[in-house]
């Protein structure tokens, strides 16, 4: 997950800081050391980082801040603040054509291996689903083995038309030719997927620059690999000066534990951030907010993503009916898999948890990782029960379970554990949703400190307890 590594870093700084009231001088500098030199690991451009460190500091150093009674929370505030601005501010949205004036033309630039194409596939996915466009997508990447078959392939994927003309047709032409099609058929957008290269040449330019002056894109995308760190940022320097482009999406931040590149880029180029990839399935891409990322990069979670991410998985009916069945107790199996269904489309549950706020400060919750595999053997043991155990847990006997624990290739212990964790589950949702705060309190027992916390901490501890001792047998 991107950013993990500066947010611990972070979070070391500001833990005393937070609990103090008021702030001295000393302490200030002191924490602006740790804070410029995690920025630095992230791999932050270093005069980036500079002019950040020397504004927080200045604000921080200001009077209402060391004369307040809370000035250790006011200088956790500005950090938020400033990395928000840093990052551009304001959520910056994509462009669209006026109605009336044709099709909206967005051109998808960077060098090979960012995951241009992936992108551009993403890209429509995401204007169909999220703001019901009908895109064309055009490739014009006629020098990449096999680029055309690829973005053919992700068309049929995911139904979305693709135009080509081989790769013996210049790139200009078959951009010009891919918008004529695309206002022929009644197509409101036209993405073109254009060449890359290993690196930055006078060729590519000119060609690039040939296809903009061609077709005048609504949108010029560069589209950065995020692990590439610093280089990110100076390929975006470059083909910012060459092509004036119009925003960065960035690729791979859930593989960049540092997440420098999303921090330096916006202050080298002035371009903004509009999308992110954020795994490898086709629907992962997200618009970017700059104040949503600086919360996540601070430990405070961010509960409005998860929240349209729930809202895009979840049918609205049937989670009205769900949560009628939790209330009367009907909650069961093939509920419990649905639900499962429906959280794994939403993204990996360790990252889920992280963007709820608060959970970045318990204990353990760093190390927590949650293994598909682990997924896979509950719905295999739910999937052996019959239409009618499911239906009904209550009827389960021993001799029900151990067929169960035959026919998933399960030991009879995860069973007997899956079925007791579903019913105290089922039991803790029917209180919770009939609005029993007093029996809700009890059984969170004060929060992550209580019972359901301590359960799940002792269940994450047990886990990477097993993790390390593999690893230590790996290595005899």
């Amino acid at each position: 997950m991107a950013f993990e590594g500066l947010t611990g870093r972070l979070q070391d700084a500001f833990s005393g800081l937070r609990k103090k009231g008021k702030v001295s001088e000393s302490d200030v500098q002191e924490v602006m050391r740790e804070v410029r030199l995690a920025l630095l690991e992230a791999d932050v451009n270093y005069k980036v980082v500079r002019n950040f460190v020397k504004t927080v500091r200045e604000k921080a150093l200001g009077e209402e801040v060391l004369g307040s009674l809370n000035g250790g929370q006011q200088v956790v505030k500005i950090v938020n603040d400033e990395l928000t601005e840093l990052m551009g501010g304001e959520q910056e949205k994509i462009v669209f054509a006026e109605p009336g004036q044709g099709p909206t033309v967005y051109m998808m630039t960077g060098l090979q291996g960012a995951g241009k194409t992936t992108t551009a596939g993403k890209l429509a996915n995401y204007l169909r689903k999220q703001e019901k466009k009908k895109p064309l997508m055009v490739a014009a990447d006629i020098y990449r083995p096999a680029a055309i078959d690829q973005l053919q392939n992700l068309g049929e994927q995911l139904d979305i038309p693709v135009f080509s003309m081989g790769d013996q047709v210049s790139p200009v032409e078959i951009a010009e030719k891919g918008i004529q099609q695309a206002i022929d058929d009644n197509r409101d957008v036209v993405i073109i997927d254009t060449a890359g290269r290993l690196h930055i040449d006078e060729d590519l330019m000119n060609e690039l620059e040939d296809v903009k002056a061609a077709v005048n894109p609504h949108e010029i995308f560069l589209v950065v690999d995020a692990m590439t760190g610093q280089d990110a940022v100076n390929v975006a320097d470059s083909f910012n000066e060459r092509l004036e482009i119009s925003s960065v999406i960035l690729t791979k931040l859930d593989g960049d534990t540092r997440g420098g590149a999303a921090l330096s880029i916006r202050s080298v180029t002035n371009k903004p951030i509009k999308f992110t990839g954020t795994g490898e399935k086709l629907d992962a891409i997200e618009p970017f907010y700059p104040d949503r990322m600086a919360n996540r990069i601070l430990g405070m979670g961010d509960i409005l993503t998860l929240i349209e991410r729930a809202q895009q998985e979840v049918d609205e009916d049937r989670a009205a009916e769900m949560a009628e069945k939790m209330r009367e107790n009907r909650y069961d199996f093939n509920d419990f898999i649905e639900q499962m269904d429906q959280m794994q489309n939403m993204g990996p549950m360790e990252d889920l948890i992280k963007m709820i706020p608060g959970m970045n400060q318990v204990p353990g919750i760093a190390d927590f990782e949650m293994d598909p595999k682990d997924i896979a053997h509950m719905k295999a043991i739910v999937l052996s029960m019959t239409p009618e155990e499911r239906e009904n847990p209550e009827i389960l006997s021993q001799k029900r379970r151990r067929r169960i624990a035959k026919g998933s290739a399960r030991d009879i212990a995860e069973v007997n554990r899956l079925i007791k964790q579903f019913k105290q589950s089922r039991d803790m949702m029917s209180k919770m949703s009939k609005g029993n705060m007093g029996g809700m309190e009890q059984m969170l027992g004060g929060g992550v400190k209580g019972k359901l916390g301590k359960m799940a901490m002792s269940g994450m501890a047990k886990r990477n307890k097993r993790k390390k001792k593999k690893k230590i047998r790996r290595k005899k």
